[in-house]
C-alpha cells in the first residue's frame, strides 16, 4: 500500500469531512482514509495497482471539493 496526502479545498464542516471519506473510502483499491477539516486534507493509503493518486483526486473533485 501506498501512501497519499492530498489537500482539499472547500470543506468547512464535519459534513463536508464525512462526504469526502465516504466516497474516498468507497473508491476500489483504497484502505484507510483519513480526512482532517483543521489541516484541509486527505490522508489516503491505496493499492497503487489498482488505483491512482490522481484518480483519487478526482473523486474528491466528483464529490464537490477541490483536490491539489
Amino acid at each position: 500500500m501506498d501512501e497519499v496526502v492530498i489537500k482539499v479545498g472547500g470543506m468547512s464542516c464535519q459534513g463536508c469531512v464525512k462526504n469526502v471519506t465516504g466516497a474516498l473510502s468507497g473508491t476500489p483499491g483504497v484502505g484507510t482514509v483519513q480526512v482532517s477539516l483543521e489541516q484541509g486534507e486527505a490522508r489516503v493509503s491505496y493499492d497503487p495497482a489498482r488505483v491512482s493518486a490522481n484518480a483519487l483526486r478526482a473523486v474528491i473533485e466528483e464529490a464537490g471539493f477541490d483536490a491539489e
